[in-house]
């Protein structure tokens, strides 16, 4: 059997999606459990009816569409990305992955058949992160690597929970049946943009990814003593500022001295009261470190702890991890499979290991899982110039439905 995904469906509803939440500058601010994302969840579930799918949630707020297959019992073959977004986001981060997976259902249910096994689309719950830190918390919950409590206690900066969130998402959707955690699954593919620039310098338009290198992030506490900044004494002070340019000195000497392809980030630091005339009393910092080596990565967040407590004397420091995720590879006879697919529609390809994180990580203990990537103008991403080519969004479904197919048994 031949099957062929529609391409104009699949951009249409990439733009249609990119209305829920648009921001008049351009691009999205669709972040998770938002009712921005309510609204996509209303229309994502209404593109899956029109091709017989049925809706389903969980207690992490994840969001599955499923095609029945001959065998109800078996594992399904499980597909998609998210839908939420940075609060500066584009229009195919997450989205291009979801709404391809949601094509290829879509494809082999107006074909008539019935696959096997059943076919689950998913749009995993925060995966960005952006509004409940740390990301990839419906991937997390629905892998066990994170606990409930822990996760619904979790507040944004207006002080919302997770909790509170998800109870809000539940009720707007209170016809919408619930799933169990970690229900078994036989496979799982997620279709990306790459969010960097290899397959486009290559010329390349298929990402065969390999596996995900790993992630430590730390959320650093400094406690000084705020005093009165023309009165007090330069050796007498406890100014959490100048602790905080030391340790992040230090932090960014041991990083260079790892080299290429450490990836080092102090992207986020609040200073407390930050006035002109007060020595600052606090600073709170958040560090990103990433590594594809296990070893290495292991090692060097020991060493960027140990500085943090040697340089921020006098201050007091507390250093805590917020994420710690090793590298993982993928399935390589799901990689074969992209493979195959990609030769098959003649567009070219290559193997590659994704800098960035995503839900797969956590999907990777549970199933054979697997990647697939197209290419992303410039490597620009959590923007609105992020940008994704027509034909590439076409090949990049395209491949996935082979996958999928013959992951599902479909004949």
């Amino acid at each position: 059997m031949t099957l062929s995904i529609d391409a104009d469906r699949l951009w249409s509803r990439l733009m249609a999606l990119g209305e829920d939440g648009a921001r008049p500058e351009g691009g999205v601010n669709r972040q998770a459990l938002s009712a921005e994302e309510f609204a996509a969840w209303r229309r994502v579930i209404g593109w899956g009816a029109e091709a017989g799918m049925t809706p389903a949630t969980d207690a992490a707020g994840n969001l599955f569409l499923t095609l029945a297959g001959a065998d109800s019992d078996a594992a399904p073959v499980l597909i998609g990305s998210h839908i939420d977004s940075q609060p500066t986001g584009g229009l195919f981060d997450g989205t291009f992955g979801t709404l391809a997976a949601l094509e290829a259902a879509t494809v082999i249910a107006e074909a008539g058949t019935v696959p096997t096994r059943p076919i689950r689309v998913v749009a995993w719950m925060n995966e960005e992160g952006s509004r409940f830190a740390p990301g990839m918390m419906g991937s997390a919950l629905f892998a066990g690597r994170r606990t409930e409590a822990a996760t619904f206690a979790v507040r944004d900066a207006d002080g919302v929970s997770v909790g509170e969130a998800l109870a809000a998402l539940h009720a707007a959707f209170a016809d919408v049946p619930r799933l169990p955690l970690g229900f078994p699954v036989h496979a799982y593919v997620e279709p990306h943009i790459e969010q960097a620039e290899a397959l486009e310098q290559a010329g390349n338009v298929i990402g065969v990814v390999t596996g995900i290198q790993g992630k430590v992030t730390f959320e650093v506490t400094v406690t000084g003593r705020e005093q009165h900044a023309g009165t007090t004494p330069i050796g007498q002070r406890r100014d959490a500022l100048q602790a905080f340019v030391r340790v992040a000195a230090g932090m960014q000497a041991a990083a260079m001295r790892v080299g290429e392809p450490v990836r080092f980030t102090i992207g986020r630091v609040e200073v407390t009261p930050n006035a002109p005339s007060v020595i600052p009393g606090r600073v709170v910092f958040r560090i990103d470190l990433r590594y594809p080596d296990n070893d290495t990565l292991g090692a060097l967040a020991a060493e960027l702890e140990a500085i943090a407590a040697r340089e921020a004397e006098p201050c007091e420091v507390r250093t805590v991890r917020l994420v710690d995720e090793p590298s993982n590879g993928f399935d390589p006879a799901l990689m074969a499979a992209i493979e195959r697919a990609a030769e098959r529609h003649d567009v070219p390809a290559q193997r590659l290991l994704s800098a960035a994180g995503h839900d797969a990580r956590h999907i990777a203990p549970l199933a054979p899982s697997a990647m697939i990537f197209i290419p992303c103008r410039g490597g620009i991403s959590h923007h609105p110039d992020e940008w994704a080519e027509k034909d590439h969004v076409a090949a990049g479904a395209a491949v996935l439905l082979d996958v999928v197919a013959e992951a599902a048994g479909v004949r």
